[in-house]
């Protein structure tokens, strides 16, 4: 860890308009730490290869003043930290990559980034079964000792954080907020449980805000944290596939999730398998691969259990079924269109059997097949026979 007055230096650099993570590194290489960038004159700071303009920038900023809020927050709580590119807990993974992030904040257990990790990534609008495989692979992955990794958005990173935490395994946020905000805002309390059994990593200074052109950029940080990237849903545009190419370029495995040709989240995994992603069927599938880059045997069993993830899908669809029963009364209360979305956001694209739609929805088998007559003849879904049911749209 760095004094007081040697962190200021580096995150008021940080803070410099114009000195990105590249920029960054230019400067390290070139002077001995960020104290001697504000101690030198623009000639020598454009002997390192950097615009006028940011040597100007530089000069311009430089009242180490600027760090005083992430100092503040440093010093807040015990569970707070700061690391630079230069000290030894800065993660070796992530160091490796192109262009390490040269601060990470970091309020939870910071050791845990050392430690071996799995990203999960996907749709911030997945289907159930999408939702199901994120929560059952991140919770069979988390017993066996694997960090899960993933960035608190919507969709699959919530239930990757999840999974994670119902199975006491560790798990780590990456945002591309100041880590004193929670972005989305519903993840408030995903985020509380989070810190305590993991941590959550930004590389945004204190009071940064939620910016569209940040989160491409922590998308780096999740791959490059991470021995492996695991895609559960993705469409063919898309920041999952974003971050699974930056993995690749990272020389880190890449796992992708294959579902119904019907399915448009499930074209951008079926471009990653093409391009040379994994197949994954099983939680098994990811280890297998995985014992070639990291010594699974050393790993933390958080208990026996080893069951496939289509097995804990069970567990919790039989869960679900007594919150549904709880509150059929409720669904029943509601207007048609709610029933009938209500329905379609149980349904896959993949044949979905009526007796499974009878658990997840709580309905009767007669009021369901009666909407499901009402929906096939609106086109948005299709009979397969046999019970068994398609959405289309």
């Amino acid at each position: 860890m760095k004094t007081t007055e040697e962190l200021k230096a580096w995150i008021t650099l940080w803070r410099v308009p114009g000195v990105g993570s590249k920029t960054y590194q230019k400067l390290l290489t070139h002077f001995s730490d960020p104290s001697a960038v504000f101690g030198a004159n623009q000639t020598k700071l454009k002997s390192s290869e950097v615009s006028q303009k940011v040597a100007e920038s530089i000069q311009q900023h430089n009242d180490l003043g600027s760090a005083d809020h992430d100092i503040e927050w440093l010093q807040s709580a015990e569970n707070h930290s700061i690391i630079t590119l230069h000290c030894n807990e800065y993660p070796a993974l992530l160091k490796r990559i192109d262009n390490p992030p040269p601060i990470l904040f970091i309020k939870g257990n910071h050791a845990l980034l050392k430690d071996p990790q799995l990203a999960i990534i996907g749709s911030r609008n997945p289907t159930k079964s999408g939702t199901d495989n994120a929560l059952s692979f991140a919770k069979h992955l988390g017993r066996t000792g694997l960090c899960i990794t993933s960035g608190l958005a919507l969709g699959i990173d919530g239930s990757a954080h999840k999974g994670a935490l119902q199975a006491n395994g560790p798990t780590i946020a990456v945002i591309a907020t100041g880590i004193d905000r929670v972005y989305p805002a519903s993840h408030r309390e995903l985020a509380h449980e989070i810190v305590k059994n993991g941590a959550i990593v930004s590389e945004f200074p204190i009071g940064t805000q939620p910016k569209a052109e940040n989160f491409p950029r922590r998308n780096r940080i999740i791959s490059g944290l991470s021995y492996g990237t695991l895609v559960v849903e993705a469409a063919l545009q898309s920041g999952s596939l974003i971050t699974a190419r930056l993995a690749m370029e990272q020389n880190r495995e890449v796992f992708a999730i294959p579902s119904s040709i019907h399915n448009p989240l499930a074209k951008g995994c079926h471009q990653l398998i093409r391009q040379g992603a994994k197949l994954v069927e099983t939680a098994e599938d990811i280890l297998e691969e995985m014992a070639n880059v990291i010594d699974l045997s050393t790993l933390e069993q958080n208990d026996g259990q080893q069951n496939y993830p289509h097995q804990n899908t069970l567990n919790s669809d039989q869960g679900a079924l007594s919150h549904q029963q709880k509150n059929s009364e409720k669904n029943n209360s509601e207007d048609s269109n709610a029933e009938y979305q209500n329905v379609l956001d149980k349904m896959g694209f993949d044949p979905t059997p009526i007796d499974q739609l009878v658990i997840d929805t709580g309905y009767s088998p007669e009021a369901l097949s009666a909407m499901l007559l009402m929906l096939e003849l609106q086109n948005q879904i299709s009979s397969n026979g046999g019970g068994t049911y398609t959405r289309l749209k």
